[in-house]
């Protein structure tokens, strides 16, 4: 290029930043800029914010954020989701001029993310289409629809006697190490092909334990529908307070578009201990366990926002599992109590039942819902009534024969009939039971099939009548997906071949079985 060309390229840039410059107005933004004035684990006072709004974000140095929890009028007392240890008195504090928010959207499938959505999986940055706040407003009453549709388990003892439908909140109460964790992952494993998003909160959790859980999902396939979020026991309370609130945000986004969704809140005994630490420290007012006055409503407003929708507003639902940690198998405790009179009823594990082996450990008598019975697909219904008041009828006598008292030949009966459901009950972990199979075992047991089977060879009987099912014609198996009654003729037809499936291991006619 020739330089008379050149001088020309040049005089009209600067002819363009000449006009830019001159055409520039500078604005004065006003912002309004506090100071800490002390630091404490999880909380920080600040001062010289008048204008700031309750559960307002407040921006600290070094990109660590909070939420105004206390507004007084001398000082504000925030909520840390950060690390405190890098911040000082004196430090400026700016206001943000919004509320906590968490990022949206189908990006968020398959990762796993912490309150604020930042990523901790290392697939790089979280692509989402919006950001909900993470305290919302729970639907009203009139925008509800009754619960008709029942989000299966996979668990026979779950879906046939405690049964769950989508929209539901049925509490996990159980003492430590007796299985609460592991009902909550066999139901989202069983949601795999059944159109139902899946969101599981770890609050406060040990490290450990949630590798574990989300190396189970991953080998399972979960994640492909799955968002996990997750606060360690390590991290701020303030992180683990919003982590259930910011799951459900998450949670509500894909109920708005219409879809079906599982939250699964592991545990809030993390989240009300994280509550009450946060309370103490700014100062509000203990209460009974030194728990603050507003504990219920924390959890009653979050579980409020699980629901069904009406169909204008999209149909979608909501369903919460919320797991609560016992001590000592006493269920009228604080905690416990407050969501137990909150939920739509609870499934109540055993420590008694999980040192005898019998897994899932789920307390049928202490065990309730509310609600599933009529989200129940019909065929249980047939089955699961008589079922349970053998079982109930069962477990009261088995108490008097423990002390060796002569038993007559009906008692003896039931507490061997008893045993057999017992044993059909049992399943190991992550190893959900279809549909067709369940109704298949449970036509067996009501039908008494089982009652000859020897009590050592019950696990292999059951295998094979599952096995079996696939010989059901295949309208009769579309017949127990829907909610229409099985007639007799489906009935016999099923319980015909469970009955073939179980001839060989019944002793032969005449021979007395000996166990």
């Amino acid at each position: 290029m020739e330089p008379e060309s050149l001088q020309q390229v040049f005089d009209s840039a600067f002819t363009g930043i000449r006009q830019v410059r001159d055409a520039f107005v500078p604005q004065l933004r006003p912002r309004e800029v506090g100071t800490i004035t002390s630091i404490a684990t999880g909380i920080a006072k600040v001062s010289g914010l008048p204008g700031v709004g309750f559960e307002e974000v407040l921006r600290f140095p070094g990109d660590v954020y909070g939420i105004a929890f206390n507004v007084d009028e001398d000082e504000i007392g925030v909520v840390l989701l950060g690390d405190h240890w890098q911040l000082h008195a004196g430090d400026e504090v700016e206001r943000r001029g919004h509320v906590m928010d968490v990022p949206v959207g189908n990006g968020l499938i398959g990762r796993i993310v912490n309150p604020l959505g930042r990523p901790l999986d290392g697939k790089g940055p979280v692509m989402s289409s919006a950001r909900l706040p993470t305290e919302r407003r729970a639907p009203h009453i009139m925008d509800r629809a009754p619960v008709t549709m029942p989000l299966q388990t996979g668990l026979k003892v779950v879906d046939a006697l405690v049964p769950i439908g989508r929209g539901q909140r049925e509490l996990i109460v159980g003492d430590r190490q007796t299985g609460k964790t592991a009902i909550a992952l066999d139901t989202i494993l069983n949601q795999r092909d059944q159109n139902v998003l899946c969101v599981y909160c770890a609050i406060g959790q040990r490290a450990s334990g949630v590798a574990k859980v989300i190396a189970t999902l991953r080998e399972q396939g979960a994640m492909d529908y799955t968002v996990v979020i997750v606060t360690e026991g390590n991290d701020p309370p303030g992180l683990a307070y919003i982590a259930p609130y910011s799951a459900t945000s998450i949670a509500e986004y894909f109920m708005a578009q219409g879809r079906d969704v599982l939250v699964v809140y592991d545990d809030l005994t993390h989240h009300a201990r994280a509550y009450r630490e946060l309370s103490l420290l700014l100062r509000r007012p203990p209460g009974r366990e030194a728990f603050p006055g507003d504990i219920f409503y924390i959890h009653a407003r979050l579980l409020e926002r699980a629901t069904h929708l009406r169909p204008e507003f999209g149909g979608g639902s909501l369903t919460a599992l919320p797991i609560i940690e016992t001590e000592a198998q006493d269920i009228s405790a604080y905690i416990p109590t407050n969501l137990i009179s909150i939920t739509d009823g609870q499934i109540y594990l055993s420590p008694s039942l999980f040192e005898l082996g019998v897994l899932p450990a789920v307390d049928v008598g202490k065990s309730v819902s509310r609600v599933g019975g009529k989200a129940q697909r019909a065929a249980y219904r047939a089955v699961a009534g008589d079922l349970k008041l053998a079982y109930a009828q069962f477990e009261e006598l088995e108490t008097f024969a423990r002390f060796g008292a002569r038993l007559d030949e009906h008692t003896r009966t039931i507490i061997d009939h008893g045993r057999r459901i017992r044993a059909c009950l049992k399943q190991p972990e992550f190893a959900p039971v279809s549909v067709p199979s369940q109704i298949a075992v449970l036509l067996a047991l009501t039908e008494e099939l089982f009652d000859r089977v020897p009590l050592a060879r019950m696990v292999e009987a059951e295998r094979a009548v599952q096995q079996a099912v696939v010989n059901i014609p295949a309208e009769v198996i579309a017949r127990i997906d829907t909610a229409k009654k099985l007639s007799d003729n489906d009935r016999n037809t099923i319980i015909d071949i469970a009955r073939n499936a179980l001839a060989r291991f019944q002793p032969e006619a005449g021979l007395k079985e000996k166990e």
